[in-house]
């Protein structure tokens, strides 16, 4: 079947998502726009999350396109609130009662070609990749995210690593991502490949430079959470009397549960040079006002505003954390701290500035860089990806190592 026709009723799949996250967030798009692309070409599509809110992400236009929706943290003829508050005072059993009426639904439904399980990190949707694996159903792992704060603990570590074994195939989106996981476990990922995020800048060319003639504007993009996105490291390093005497402004743009206590610390440093903007939906028009990215994460995936950064033409200064160095050469298309800490993150800020002159020509070899490692439309190549292996293909990059190990 071409890749654009509309399958026949003999080769229309039944494809199921289940996605192991409680909010909606940047791990949420990629398998969310892979199903909607999936559900447009024809296929039926069943979505399971634990909680559903009307106006999260992309959940109307599945709706629109036909996908059935269920949520798994809700029992019938309670209101949400009550099982609300049930989850928050027994967490464990509101697991275990979704977990059940996961098998449940399974069970009664059509057997699909292939689950999808999303997950936030490396091990969060174990629990409904072994509902699956115990009904006998093929499915892939999706991993948004690896990292050394987060290891499987130990009464779950012989079940995370049975859904691994037992996967069709395990996605992530960093090598980095991949290898961590694989000595959390204790064991190789026989079928693994690296995926990418949908992104929400043009993928044609860079933007143009912006001028510097109101002082350098950073960026500092994510989830207000700094236990993993590293803001108060960021903030302590302003704070150091060389930034504060220079034309430098760095803007926090995100909303999280740590906003309050974020800007509380930036009043305490009496930071001048720091504002908090909240969220914004136009990330394309967000670059069109800023020179760089600052990053100080502790914990990542591939983040994907360092991925929207780039191909903006923008400068990236990031930590060495998740995916982060596998996209760009620190010192030649974007700068790298070697940790995340306040030493680090200072030097490589450091190292920028010294070099700002340079910027325009570094951005322009980062939106190369990046496009030679992105496709322009990840969603669809996803969805491709899960097509070949409901029709019982490997994924293409599979076939990529076959092919060379022939040659």
């Amino acid at each position: 079947m071409a890749s654009g026709a509309t399958p026949t009723p003999s080769d229309r799949f039944d494809f199921v998502f289940i996605t192991s996250n409680f909010t909606w967030g940047g791990s949420e798009e990629l398998w969310s726009e892979a199903a909607a692309a999936l559900a447009e070409r024809g296929h039926r599509v069943t979505v399971y999350k634990n909680r559903l809110k009307a106006g999260d992400g992309n959940l109307a236009r599945l709706r629109a396109l036909g996908c059935a929706m269920v949520e798994l943290a809700r029992f019938p003829l309670l209101p949400k609130q009550v099982f609300s508050l049930f989850s928050r005072v027994a967490y464990p059993l509101s697991v275990a009662f979704q977990a059940l009426r996961l098998h449940l639904s399974l069970r009664m439904r059509r057997r699909p070609a292939l689950v999808v399980i999303s997950q936030g990190g490396n091990h969060d949707g174990w629990l409904h990749a072994t509902v699956c694996r115990r009904l006998g159903l093929r499915y892939v792992l999706l991993c948004q995210k690896a990292s050394d704060q987060y290891w499987p603990d130990d009464r779950w570590l012989p079940y995370v690593r049975s859904v691994y074994e037992g996967a069709t195939h395990a996605f992530f989106v960093a090598e980095h991502n991949r290898r961590l996981t694989e000595e959390q476990i204790g064991a190789p990922l026989a079928s693994a490949s690296v995926v990418r995020n949908p992104f929400k800048v043009p993928f044609a060319a860079p933007q143009q430079w912006p001028p510097v003639d109101r002082g350098y504007r950073f960026a500092c993009v994510g989830r207000l959470y700094p236990s993993e996105k590293g803001q108060d490291l960021l903030l302590r390093v302003l704070a150091r009397d060389k930034w504060r005497r220079r034309a430098v402004s760095v803007t926090f743009y995100g909303t999280g549960n740590q906003s309050l206590s974020l800007e509380a610390m930036a009043r305490h440093l009496e930071l001048p040079n720091v504002s908090f903007a909240g969220h914004v939906d136009d990330i394309a028009g967000l670059w069109g006002e800023h020179h760089a990215l600052v990053l100080p994460s502790r914990a990542e995936g591939l983040p994907l505003v360092v991925v929207e950064a780039m191909l903006s033409g923008r400068v990236v200064i990031v930590t060495d954390v998740g995916g982060n160095a596998e996209v760009f050469d620190d010192g030649v298309s974007g700068f790298l701290a070697a940790a995340p800490t306040e030493a680090s993150l200072d030097e490589a800020m450091e190292c920028a500035w010294q070099r700002r002159e340079e910027w325009p020509q570094i951005a322009l070899r980062a939106a190369a860089a990046i496009r030679a490692l992105v496709p322009a439309d990840p969603s669809n190549e996803f969805a491709g990806q899960l097509l070949r292996i409901a029709g019982g293909q490997l994924p293409s990059a599979e076939w990529e190592v076959l092919e060379q190990a022939a040659e």
